[in-house]
């Protein structure tokens, strides 16, 4: 079936994947409008692929369509033509578009987001101890221990600065988030961590590596 709307992903100021194809405007517009409320919602949004820093866009193309093509604008305020497979469609909307990053849950050997490490992980009664490894986060609850694995040392980072200021806005009290640790509070990480089966090898990693617990 012809479709007249397409809803593209674009990376970099380049077409990554079609999202979505429509018949009516109607449609593109209300799927579209969901996606940015969906990216307005995003906590920790994802800043590099495949180790390349990335920006995204999210855009509708109309087929035949009688307005200008939108141009996307770069990070030097330079407005660019972005190349189509498609000459008879063109851009008629483009907004940033914010994608949840994921990271490691080792407890479960999965990847999750931010919202889902909230709620799992972060809803227990009682202080939480949030604590920063190289690209590893720690959280401690009672006896509890909890490791979570960043593509980098920055990610992590970023992470703990992230969920400082979402703490902030919400007023949860109950977490402590420890980023910058002094030599004894490593060395002590390091201990809790090699009894929970890590390596001081894997942990001293500061870039992804989804190593299994021995």
């Amino acid at each position: 079936m012809e479709y007249n709307y397409e809803i593209i992903l674009f990376k970099n100021k380049r077409k990554k994947k079609s999202v979505k194809k429509f018949i009516t405007h109607k449609r593109a517009l209300e799927y579209y409008n969901k996606l940015i409320e969906k990216s307005k919602n995003v906590l920790f949004e994802v800043q590099y692929e495949n180790g390349f820093k990335s920006e995204f866009e999210i855009g509708i193309l109309e087929r035949n369509s009688k307005q200008d093509t939108l141009m996307i604008r770069d990070n030097y305020g330079r407005n660019l033509k972005v190349e189509l497979d498609d000459d008879t469609f063109k851009i008629i909307k483009i907004d940033n578009y914010f994608i949840e990053e994921e990271f490691w849950d080792y407890t479960h050997k999965k990847k999750i987001d931010t919202h889902v490490f909230i709620k799992n992980y972060l809803m227990d009664d009682g202080l939480k101890l949030i604590s920063k490894l190289n690209n590893k986060v720690i959280v401690q609850n009672d006896e509890k221990v909890n490791l979570f694995t960043f593509k980098t040392d920055d990610d992590s980072s970023r992470f703990m600065d992230t969920l400082y200021e979402h703490f902030k806005e919400i007023k949860k009290f109950d977490c402590m988030i420890v980023k910058d640790t002094s030599t004894a509070q490593r060395k002590y990480l390091y201990d809790i961590l090699m009894k929970e089966g890590f390596t001081r090898t894997y942990l001293f990693r500061q870039i992804t590596t989804h190593q299994v617990k021995k």
